[in-house]
């Protein structure tokens, strides 16, 4: 645990008692802090008082009163579409509202460093799509190296379940917009914008609000280096608001399908090949084909993204590259389940909107897609431009027979269950085929959340292989 620092005797307002709540409530206690807490759910308050801690109801007039500051677990909504009624309070009066990521960068360097021969470093990650597999591929070099490193945020461990730091030891954080939307102190030594498309606009007021969310990482963060993906406009932007021009190594471009061989530091993948490209030089090349925990552009990107992010700790490029061929993949991210007779089964149940789906159609050349659940707002028919590679579709979930109305020609079977769309796509795949969930949808008509979904193909499709 690493307890929070700046807040000790005084008494900090915590709301929201999920994963994140509660390490904070530790941490602040650790400090030396008085943490009073709170949460909407009758189920979690319960939760808490049974784990010993002790509940103060911040709903009643002037809970608030002698608050030095107010936590917020990423959840809870601050000013789109309309800030809690707590956190409304807390803004009125003018209580300084923070989540566990501010707090964490407040806390991290401790007078211990100064015994330090190499100052610990945080590689933050942010971005629409492919963050946690960027992330977790940082780790996994690192790890391979031979670095102290530790992973959290938004993906494994929250930030104050984390250990506090050895020397050298890098963190590497995966941070949503809802966590960069709200932190007051944001210092990453390197930062990383993987790309971006809409989502959780409702949230945000819209696109304009969720990238300036994803922004001020960079912008009020001022890491040493940024890594920067630029296949949408918004990333150009930013990369050019960050850099002092071209040749600015401290901004490194990432693509995956552009050759960016103008820029002072560039990375891109193109054809299965990730190149480096440093004042207009190639210094280094990486076949991706061969490695089979990143299929696919997106991954390519993912890939070319920590690629970056490593080389500016010093990482050497072949170094890099064998981490890459022991590198897995995460479950539900484009994960190999297994193969049987020449068809492979993929599980991307991660790919909950219709932008994640479609780079996980472009990954694979012949697929039987198994894809439905809860539809979001317009459907999947902007994936009309990828379906060539779409054998058969399997439509589960609520959304099964809209889908099927959007998909044009392509061949698809209602199969309503998970259970059924396995066993129909097994039975028909062809060798050289890809078995591929991809739902396109959200989870919660059949499944608590999209991992469940995903385990629940994986079981199916081992009980059909074997292993």
């Amino acid at each position: 645990m690493i307890p929070v620092q700046g807040y000790e005797g005084r008494k900090v307002a915590v709301l929201g008692l999920g994963r994140s709540g509660l390490a904070v409530a530790q941490a602040l206690a650790a400090g030396g802090a008085e943490a009073l807490l709170w949460d909407d759910s009758p189920e979690a308050r319960a939760k808490a008082e049974l784990a010993g801690l002790q509940l103060t109801d911040l709903t009643r007039d002037r809970a608030l009163d002698g608050v030095t500051a107010l936590v917020v677990s990423p959840g809870i909504p601050h000013l789109y579409p309309a800030p809690h009624k707590i956190i409304a309070r807390a803004l009125e009066i003018g209580v300084p509202v923070d989540n566990d990521i501010g707090l964490f960068f407040r806390s991290w360097a401790t007078a211990d460093w100064d015994r330090f021969e190499q100052m610990p470093k945080v590689v933050a990650v942010t971005g629409s799509n492919g963050k946690s597999t960027t992330t977790a591929l940082i780790h996994h070099i690192l790890e391979v190296a031979g670095r102290p490193t530790q992973m959290g945020g938004n993906i494994g461990r929250g930030v104050f379940d984390l250990d506090p730091a050895v020397d050298g030891e890098v963190v590497v954080l995966e941070l949503s917009s809802y966590q960069t939307d709200l932190a007051r102190a944001l210092t990453p030594d390197v930062a990383v914008f993987t790309n971006l498309s809409p989502d959780h606009l409702d949230r945000h007021g819209g696109i304009g609000g969720y990238f300036a969310a994803k922004r001020r990482l960079f912008a009020e963060g001022g890491p040493d280096r940024a890594v920067i993906g630029v296949d949408e406009v918004e990333g150009r932007y930013l990369a050019n608001q960050l850099s002092e021009g071209v040749a600015d190594d401290r901004v490194i471009r990432v693509s995956s399908g552009q050759k960016l061989d103008d820029a002072g530091w560039a990375v891109f993948a193109r054809k299965g090949f990730l190149a480096e490209w440093r004042r207009g030089k190639q210094v280094a090349s990486i076949d991706l084909r061969a490695v089979k925990g990143l299929p696919g552009a997106h991954n390519h990107q993912n890939a070319c993204a920590a690629y970056a992010a490593v080389r500016t700790l010093g990482l050497a490029p072949k170094l890099i590259e064998d981490a890459f061929h022991s590198f897995d993949g995460l479950p539900h991210r484009s994960q190999m389940v297994g193969e049987r007779g020449g068809v492979r089964f993929v599980n991307d149940s991660k790919a909950t909107n219709v932008d994640s789906a479609a780079k996980a159609l472009q990954a694979f050349p012949k697929i039987r897609w198994i894809a439905g659940g809860l539809g979001k707002e317009g459907g999947i028919a902007a994936l009309a431009p990828f379906l060539d590679s779409v054998v058969k579709a399997y439509l589960i979930g609520h959304s099964a027979r809209d889908f099927a109305l959007q998909i044009g020609q392509t061949p698809h079977e209602i199969c309503e269950t998970m259970e059924r769309a396995v066993a129909r796509a097994a039975e028909e795949a062809q060798p050289g085929e890809t078995v591929l969930l991809a739902p396109a949808a959200a989870s919660f008509d059949q499944y608590p959340n999209f991992e469940k979904r995903g385990d629940d193909f994986t079981a199916r499709v081992k009980a059909l292989i074997g292993g």
